[in-house]
Parts: C-alpha cells; sequence; structure tokens
C-alpha cells in the first residue's frame, strides 16, 4: 500500500510541475533593427541560424568561418544603414546573382 501512495505522490509531483510553454518565431520577419539590438548570444544564433539555411538553400555543403564571419559583418553594416528592411530581404539581395 506504502509503495502506490508514494508512486501517486511522485506522479502527482511530477504532473504538476509547470511546463514550458512554445513560441514560434518567423525569422523572415526579423528586421535589421531587431538584428541589431540583439543580445551578442542572441545575435550569433541567429546569424548561425540563417547563414546555415542559406547554405543549404544554395547547395554549399563546407563550413569556412572566415567566410561566416565576413558574411556576418556585411549583413550587419547593410543592416545599419537599412534598418526598417528584413534580414532575409538584405540576404536574397545579397544573394540573387549566385
Amino acid at each position: 500500500m506504502k509503495k502506490i501512495a508514494v508512486c501517486l505522490a511522485l506522479a502527482s509531483a511530477t504532473l504538476s510541475s509547470p511546463l514550458q510553454a512554445q513560441t514560434s518565431v518567423d525569422m523572415a520577419r526579423i528586421t535589421c533593427a531587431q538584428y541589431l539590438a540583439m543580445s551578442p548570444g542572441d545575435s550569433s544564433v541567429f546569424s548561425a541560424w540563417m547563414s546555415g539555411w542559406f547554405n543549404q538553400k544554395k547547395g554549399y555543403v563546407f563550413v569556412d568561418l572566415n567566410a561566416y564571419a565576413r558574411n556576418v559583418a556585411s549583413v550587419k553594416a547593410w543592416c545599419a544603414t537599412n534598418p526598417t528592411q528584413t534580414v532575409m530581404a538584405g540576404l536574397e539581395r545579397s544573394t540573387a546573382g549566385q
């Protein structure tokens, strides 16, 4: 009987714990102003995600960390002069001829 009571207590404690809410972010709607205002950690994750997405879209299968750093700096420079544009628009524009 004690085993059942302990199992019920553990199950109720586990089930009553707060759950994490899931959120979704439309990456295509992130503006340059939002991108430049991100914390360094968030900016780094966002840059890596966007780089991976565009590299996959273009069929690139190699990682060039120097090119990645140059590309991030280039996007940030473009965003500084176009804060109302989306980051995606800037990336689409920069890769249109490739």
